[in-house]
């Protein structure tokens, strides 16, 4: 199907154009239609299907035919990440167009999102958080918004946000278009949809998640401790010319980027302990091709959209399928073609046969030939939590009795002080000072 069939405003076919997009993807075809006709619209797509253009051409296309000066679209997402990808992507869309968007979330200045309410830019795409702050002042109002879209709404799930997105929802008009997209529908999202959607268009709601067709996937068995040698190893040996590497916390995260750098290879990291500064100069670095690999945390999983991006590697396996899938999606997007490999230790083979099970297939596993599984250990990425907890025990011990020790002592000395006995001034010596 050409995007000549989608009866988009000519301002945003010529965005298209330019963008060199030659025909549009599965989502694309069954949500725009519906969305043009301002039908509410409940999508259950997979990172990587094209879906922010599905959810923004609608809402750009009824801006740009009905023009005026009010906020008339929210857009609200998980991640700092995701609203910065979509704001990209509406400003490259809407390229010929007299659209204004501003993206509003946490980590920056308040100053700019407040100009951006003042001003009533046309779409606003925000994390929860940050804008109920700015729900609190009254500069900040949602009166004219006539489209809403909940976006990577499992997501709001699992990071705790879907009280935020009702208290949201209660300062919205009831009279709206909603947008409604998820990668997955677990119970309490299904519940979510039926308060806020009015006989939805249902698009691909019964389809079974599982990675794009594009993506080469494979196991590697490995031991925990040798995991960080074979990355490097594959980077080494030119398997992987950029990778966006997944671990599990942010303090392996920290460990693994710092072994990388010290192997000679070019990486930074990206998680919630980096300031948002960072993780935007971290990820705009990536993009540009400054750091052949990206450490990061889950927080990245449904925020990074890099063009062409070749591997994506599960250094640490997933807890639950529906993860593995949002991070490998990171690859082979918009039908491209990617390879994601996932490193497997013993102990994480019961999480590897939880995805397996879910995407339908067993994964082929690979050993590298030239790499020694029988090498010596490597000093730990991480140390055990329960070891850290009694380490800090352990020092917390060690300050409490270091304290009581310096307390006695300084009683003592008081103690010392207080019965020594006190000189007596000669009389020659107090005659003397009288006198002078």
């Amino acid at each position: 199907m050409p995007f000549n069939k989608l009866e988009l405003h000519p301002s945003l076919h010529r965005g298209i154009r330019d963008l060199g997009f030659v025909r549009p993807t599965p989502i694309q075809i069954e949500a725009v239609p519906p969305g043009l006709a301002g039908r509410d619209v409940l999508a259950c797509a997979m990172t990587g299907s094209g879906k922010t253009a599905a959810f923004l051409w609608p809402i750009m296309h009824q801006i740009l035919a009905h023009p005026r000066r009010a906020t008339r679209a929210l857009i609200v997402t998980p991640t700092r990440e995701l609203a910065a990808q979509i704001l990209g992507d509406l400003q490259d869309l809407g390229k010929h167009t007299s659209i204004t968007a501003a993206a509003i979330f946490g980590g920056v200045g308040m100053g700019p999102q407040e100009t951006a309410f003042r001003r009533k830019v046309n779409v606003l795409i925000a994390t929860p958080g940050r804008l109920l702050d700015h729900l609190q002042r009254d500069y900040a109002r949602l009166d004219d918004v006539e489209y809403f879209v909940l976006d990577e709404a499992d997501r709001m799930l699992d990071m705790g946000f879907l009280p935020d997105v009702k208290r949201i929802v209660r300062q919205l008009p009831r009279q709206r278009q909603t947008l409604f997209f998820s990668a997955t529908m677990p119970e309490p999202i299904v519940a979510l949809t039926r308060e806020l959607l009015k006989s939805p268009v249902r698009i691909q709601l019964q389809r079974k998640a599982a990675p794009a067709t594009g993506i080469t996937q494979a196991v590697y068995p490995v031991p925990q401790e040798l995991k960080r040698g074979l990355l490097i190893k594959l980077l080494e040996r030119g398997d992987l010319k950029e990778a966006l590497v997944f671990t599990r916390t942010k303090h392996r995260a920290d460990r693994l980027c710092k072994s990388l750098v010290a192997a000679g290879i070019v990486a930074e990291r990206i998680h919630g302990n980096r300031s948002q500064a960072q993780r935007t100069a971290a990820l705009a670095g990536f993009k540009a091709g400054k750091f052949r690999v990206l450490v990061a945390t889950d927080i990245a999983a449904r925020g990074i959209d890099v063009e062409a991006l070749g591997h994506v590697v599960n250094f640490d396996v997933p807890k639950v399928p529906d993860d593995y899938i949002h991070r490998v999606g990171r690859t082979a997007r918009a039908e491209a073609r990617g390879e994601a490999f996932t490193f497997v230790a013993p102990e994480e083979e019961r999480e590897l046969r939880a995805i397996e099970r879910a995407v339908g297939q067993r994964l082929p596993r690979v050993k590298v030939p030239d790499f020694d599984y029988q090498a010596r250990p490597q000093a730990k990425l991480e140390v055990p939590i329960a070891d850290r907890i009694a380490a800090i025990r352990a020092r917390k011990k060690e300050d409490r009795a270091r304290a009581r020790v310096n307390a006695e002592r300084r009683a003592a000395g008081a103690g010392r002080a207080a019965a020594a006995p006190v000189p007596k001034r000669s009389r020659q010596g107090r005659r003397g000072r009288r006198s002078s």
